[in-house]
């Protein structure tokens, strides 16, 4: 079980990344052992420690995860002016990125909660022709299990965090 200090600030960390990056990345194997990085900007982590993510475009990374369930989910914080910030001041206040190592669970219907979170983070840009035609068939999703997580550092500008 990951802490209750630790679990706000992954849900900070991938809300900071989906709306700096516009998604996080889910690293799965093939069958030969090749690694495949899939973009997702439908990851949503609950209060209560549960997450899953809308699966609508994942060829590949479905195709995986026959082989294999487990996978790495990475966010970062790709914030210019937060970058900048650092930069200047030498440090980061709090954590930036995260990986999380988890299980992922099979493909089903998404609830009408799911539904109404998904139609939520994409309403800012519903009126375009780009959205429709991408965030319009959102209707499955996929839970994981989060085994385990480590953040992503550069120790000299970090040594303040724990």
């Amino acid at each position: 079980m990951i802490s209750e200090k630790n679990w706000k600030n992954i849900q900070q960390i991938f809300a900071a990344a989906q709306k700096s990056s516009l998604h996080a990345s889910i690293a799965t194997v093939d069958s030969s052992g090749q690694p495949t990085i899939t973009p997702i900007g439908t990851i949503f982590l609950n209060d209560n420690q549960t997450a899953y993510f809308f699966d609508t475009y994942t060829e590949k990374l479905s195709e995986n995860l026959i082989q294999n369930t487990k996978a790495c989910i990475q966010a970062i914080n790709t914030n210019k002016w937060f970058w900048l910030k650092s930069l200047i001041k030498g440090h980061f206040d709090h954590h930036f990125g995260v990986r999380l190592y988890v299980e992922i669970g099979d493909l089903r219907p998404a609830t009408e909660q799911e539904k109404r979170a998904v139609d939520q983070r994409t309403k800012p840009l519903q009126w375009t022709k780009g959205s429709q035609l991408i965030w319009s068939e959102f209707t499955h999703v996929r839970e994981f299990k989060i085994n385990t997580f480590r953040w992503v550092k550069y120790p000299r500008m970090m040594s303040h965090l724990a």
